[in-house]
């Protein structure tokens, strides 16, 4: 079910200045050049929400933006190939691995892959960190329309098993900001982590 309305609402430096914690958060991570500006028009359907660019590193702040006034997708710098000073990106690091362990609100990270390409090490790193830290994430493989789907179920299952090796299991979703596959499925997770089905109580 498509969102209804979105906003842009600050860009956050660090975790003190990031709006008060009062609703659920979600945040794209990923490489800088995979395509995180993109996916999050497509998955709010506001096509000029997140600021596209053909320069990586363009994102040096977490972005928050308003969905329907009952949550936050925060769009966190990317990692790896941007242009940007080493101490830079160091305080990069530091700024947003505090915010995602410290963020009371944050209910679930979204990790870009490109499908095109395996997992980085900088990926698998990242994967094995959030596991250790207890951390609910999906991986979400994006670029989906640029290769065939055998090609995109070689990528999707090399994910899982490179996961599987380090005793995770967690959702893998083929998407496209151009085509729109797996949108909906994306919006289909966000929104059972702000409405998680109640426990049954034993009668």
């Amino acid at each position: 079910m498509p969102f209804k309305s979105a906003k842009f609402i600050t860009g956050a430096p660090n975790l003190d200045a990031c709006p008060p914690p009062t609703i659920p958060e979600f945040c794209f991570a990923g490489r800088s050049n995979v395509g995180k500006s993109s996916l999050i028009n497509k998955v709010t359907n506001k096509r000029r929400l997140a600021r596209t660019s053909n320069t990586p590193g363009k994102t040096q702040q977490m972005n928050y933006y308003s969905i329907d006034d009952s949550f936050y997708i925060v769009d966190l710098p990317g990692f790896g190939f941007a242009k940007v000073p080493k101490k830079e990106r160091e305080r990069w690091g530091k700024d947003i691995q505090h915010y995602l362990l410290n963020r009371d609100t944050l209910q679930l990270v979204l990790h870009l892959v490109d499908s095109r390409h395996p997992p980085t090490q900088l990926d698998e790193d990242f994967f094995f960190w959030m596991a250790s830290n207890g951390l609910p994430f999906s991986v979400l493989l994006t670029k989906a329309d640029k290769i065939s789907n055998n090609k995109l179920g070689q990528s999707k299952q090399r994910v899982i098993n490179v996961m599987r090796d380090m005793n995770i299991e967690v959702p893998v979703i083929p998407c496209s900001a151009e085509t729109g596959r797996g949108i909906d499925e994306i919006r289909s997770l966000i929104t059972e982590f702000i409405n998680p089905k109640e426990e049954q109580l034993p009668g």
